[in-house]
């Protein structure tokens, strides 16, 4: 059998197949070439067309699927990984309302705010496990008080890949995972949360059912299936955010397993059996992809906006034309340490993880006598990393403590220097793999159609791409780093 995947991003959509019994992939293919639109009608807001999901999907699809020829014939069953947090309205005849709102718009956090305060902050963390914050549902309240003639004809409410299955099947269905991602779930319960429905006054007729992340979610119609290429009746069976999707893919379903990624932001992903949640709600909690009523899996998430942009940034306007790994070459030939250079990465939006607060990036302690380039794309690195350690020491509170962390072969996971040092300074295993979110989330499709008999089926095929393990004396040095960069991060947010 071979299985398809969708990974429906911000930026592009990225389809990939399968061979299931094999576990590779035998085609892929991304659409647009360039970035999806996101429109900012005001500061702070960041709306997307679902329409337009649905067109680059299509045109991905098109591209995968040319070199399978009658192959795709063979093609079972369909995943879906999708951008988290973004809400989607349609009316009775299932015509989208208004362009979706999506994860990184802030017009909601105001509202979130007084949800929290109103609801009160015992109640929030031991039940929702999070603040409501600027999440789905706080978005849909946002709507309903701004908005109040296009929240009088909603139908249904949905996340980015509730819409795109919609398309798929016409069913309109979400996930328990997809629940909790926009903070309707009630942890203590294990059900939508009626108090937050009515704090906001929203109607839980608007919510979708929902169903596990591995079920069978519905079949691609014939009016579809010949719009796209594919044989009718292909069962979509399973679905989940990026973050629970990117987990997934690296084969993170067990307590105390950790992914991670390092693009434009970064992400420390942990998966728990525990229902525990942060007093001072730097991480959010989410239903994890093989939660059930008997088995409790939870993924703890803790983001960092400032990481792989601080990179980017250099390269755009220190780089003078070099690449990716020209500056990891002048980075590697500088001494652990940066001789005493520090760079702080947070100039990226505010960052949870120091109460929402934002400091912006800066440089400490720079020598025109001394440092060039290769010292500041080290530094940055080094920054990035001491990013890393500093959430997961966060992490660690809640009980998450790796040895091993996993992530795709992607982003500043490319950079050696990179990984050899969040290695040594985080005393664990960098293990990097072949995969990305549309492989994981056809590895999801054959576990939720029941393909694969055991999860560990599913992950016949990843292989281990590379991998970084600490070294001792680069350990002692960074520690003492760390120590001395925490020092000054301490005066910048307590000053």
């Amino acid at each position: 059998m071979l299985l398809l995947g969708i990974d429906l991003g911000s930026s592009s959509v990225k389809v990939s197949v399968i061979d299931g019994g094999k576990g590779r992939t035998i085609s892929a293919a991304s659409y647009p070439p360039s970035e999806m639109e996101i429109s900012a009608p005001l500061p702070g807001w960041a709306e997307q067309d679902p329409e337009q999901w649905w067109k680059n999907f299509t045109l991905a699809l098109t591209a995968c699927l040319k070199p399978l020829g009658p192959k795709r014939k063979n093609i079972g069953a369909i995943g879906i990984s999708y951008q988290m947090h973004g809400l989607v309205m349609v009316d009775k005849e299932r015509k989208v309302l208004r362009p979706s709102i999506i994860w990184c718009d802030s017009r909601a956090v105001e509202t979130g705010e007084r949800a929290f305060d109103r609801l009160g902050k015992d109640f929030c963390l031991h039940h929702l496990l999070n603040s409501p914050g600027n999440f789905t549902a706080s978005k849909l309240a946002w709507v309903k008080e701004n908005e109040p003639d296009i929240y009088r004809q909603i139908y249904k409410i949905m996340l980015p890949g509730d819409y795109l299955a919609m398309r798929l099947t016409n069913e309109i269905k979400t996930t328990i995972s997809g629940l909790s991602e926009g903070i309707f779930w009630d942890f203590m319960r294990s059900e939508v949360s009626q108090e937050l429905l009515d704090y906001y006054g929203i109607s839980h007729d608007l919510l979708a059912d929902a169903l596990p992340s591995f079920s069978l979610q519905g079949e691609l119609t014939a009016e579809v299936a010949a719009e796209l290429g594919l044989t009718p009746g292909i069962p979509v069976s399973y679905r989940a955010g990026d973050q629970p999707n990117n987990a997934l893919s690296l084969n993170v379903m067990k307590p105390g397993e950790v992914a991670t990624t390092a693009g434009t932001s970064g992400v420390i992903y942990g998966v728990t059996d525990k229902t525990q949640f942060d007093p001072m709600s730097r991480i959010n909690t989410f239903i994890h992809v093989n939660h059930t009523k008997r088995l409790t899996r939870l993924g703890v998430l803790l983001c960092i906006n400032g990481t792989g942009i601080l990179n980017s940034w250099l390269k755009k306007n220190t780089g003078a034309g070099l690449t990716y790994p020209e500056m990891n070459d002048l980075a590697s030939a500088v001494e652990p340490g940066s001789n005493g250079l520090f760079i702080f990465p947070f100039g990226n939006g505010a960052e949870r993880m120091f109460g929402n607060r934002n400091i912006g990036a800066s440089v400490h302690g720079l020598n025109f006598n001394i440092h060039q380039q290769g010292h500041l794309y080290r530094a940055a690195q080094e920054a990035i990393a001491y990013s890393f350690r500093y959430g997961l020491e966060i992490m660690k509170e809640t009980g998450i403590n790796p040895t091993v962390i996993r992530a795709g072969e992607a982003n500043m996971f490319l950079s050696k220097v990179f990984r050899d040092i969040l290695s040594s300074l985080t005393s664990t295993v960098i293990t990097l793999y072949n995969t990305d979110g549309s492989v994981g989330a056809a590895r999801g499709a054959g576990i939720g159609c029941g393909f694969y008999k055991t999860e560990e089926e599913a992950f016949h095929g990843l292989e281990v791409t590379g991998s970084s393990e600490p070294d001792h004396h680069m350990a002692l040095i960074y520690d003492a780093r760390y120590n001395e960069w925490l020092d000054i991060l301490e005066n910048y947010l307590y000053e």
